[in-house]
């Protein structure tokens, strides 16, 4: 990605500059190959912006960008994240000095967090069960064929979190997804940041290249080499969750023809793993058409998937207005970069928390079709808790909850 190239080309270790920076960290985005590090803001966007206004915030953004690049004489670009829907604030962040540098892979095995003093779980288990138990009522007997209900992990610790240390091991742990951490606050007094390692490419633009990678369908690891083959060929074979994958490749590939003039659609599945589950993938390649969009105007079209929100959309998000208890804000969004020319690399805001001083908010979801069982939903919205509690240094939550 020639539009991502470094202001200055040194290239210390993650580490070194997360510890190092002169000015603060405002962003972070990591995909398979590099690390984005946004350090200091240059310029800042925090409002109401609803994807339905992706042109007025394509067209301010590009202003910014081509004057940050004549300023600096190199490709300048936004890291930002947007929210689920559109009764929540979208931060953009335009750095001052952008570091590009090839990805490690070693892992950092410092200890993360002080003593954990307290959790508490959003809903609770039991109402969580309750409301699963609803959706399946509601698919029964309506048009309603999916929706992802979610819930939260609080948890309070002694001492504040060493954010960086957190970011390094997370980046490390996540080699194959994406990393990334947000300052939704640029304030050194109040600083707040959203992170996550997430594995879902949502799409990305590199000329007239386009991508996007949805993920539905899953099962825990484990670290028994043998029980992940047995889940591996469950998961393979298993007609509701085929069934919900389907629904999300499908409208993901049929939101990003009307753009292409050329797309590829895998006829099945193949799976992927994170550190933590395996998942039905299908990788969607497509040749873009004139007039060519932006990556954010991929990005309004094709979010919310029904990966993170149902089908039809519509009520799937009704749904999830009336039983989730708590508001999304970022959780399920889309979080990457955009440049001047319009690229960029987008993924899904899954595997996520806030982070605030000592405390951090965990999220975590399921998609709900025919045939769910409340009980595994919520063992799997447990079980992919994990990629933070693990890079947070904790142990599985049943443990944590213990």
């Amino acid at each position: 990605m020639q539009s991502t190239a470094a202001y200055h080309s040194e290239e210390p270790s993650l580490s070194d500059y997360l510890h190092n920076l002169d000015n603060e960290l405002s962003g972070f985005f990591a995909s398979s190959n590099q690390w984005l590090i946004a350090e200091g803001v240059n310029k800042t966007f925090s409002e109401r912006a609803t994807l339905d206004d992706s042109a007025a915030l394509d067209e301010k953004l590009h202003h910014h960008l081509h004057q940050q690049s004549t300023k600096h004489g190199a490709p300048a670009l936004a890291i930002g994240a947007l929210p689920f829907d559109d009764q929540h604030i979208a931060h953009f962040i335009i750095p001052e000095r952008l570091h590009s540098l090839t990805r490690e892979t070693t892992a950092n095995n410092a200890t993360v967090i002080p003593k954990l003093v307290q959790r508490r779980e959003v809903p609770e288990p039991a109402h969580f069960l309750e409301s699963v138990e609803k959706a399946l009522t509601r698919i029964a007997e309506s048009d309603l064929l999916k929706v992802v209900l979610s819930r939260t992990l609080e948890l309070e610790f002694e001492q504040k979190i060493n954010l960086p240390a957190l970011i390094e091991r997370l980046a490390a742990h996540n080699r194959c997804g994406f990393t990334y951490a947000l300052n939704l606050d640029n304030s050194k007094q109040d600083e707040r940041y959203f992170i996550g390692a997430s594995p879902e490419l949502l799409v990305s633009r590199d000329g007239l290249h386009v991508v996007a990678n949805p993920l539905a369908g899953s099962r825990p690891l484990s670290q028994d080499a043998a029980v992940n083959r047995e889940r591996a060929a469950e998961l393979s074979s298993s007609e509701k969750d085929l069934h919900e994958h389907a629904l999300v490749a499908d409208a993901v590939a049929d939101a990003l023809r009307p753009f292409c003039r050329a797309i590829a659609v895998p006829s099945g599945p193949s799976l992927v793993y994170t550190d933590s589950m395996m998942h039905l993938s299908t990788r969607v390649v497509g040749t873009l058409r004139e007039p060519y969009p932006s990556v954010l105007e991929l990005v309004k079209a094709l979010h919310p998937t029904p990966a993170v929100c149902g089908v039809p959309r519509a009520d799937a998000h009704q749904t999830i207005l009336e039983l989730e208890a708590f508001e999304r804000e970022l959780f399920t969004g889309a979080v990457g970069w955009v440049d001047a020319e319009g690229n960029g690399e987008w993924a899904v805001t899954i595997r996520c928390a806030e982070v605030g001083g000592n405390a951090l908010r965990l999220f975590a979801g399921a998609g709900v079709v025919a045939g769910s069982s409340p009980h595994h939903e919520l063992a799997e919205t447990g079980a992919k808790f994990g990629t933070m509690l693990r890079a947070l240094g904790l142990p599985p939550l049943q443990e944590v909850l213990a």
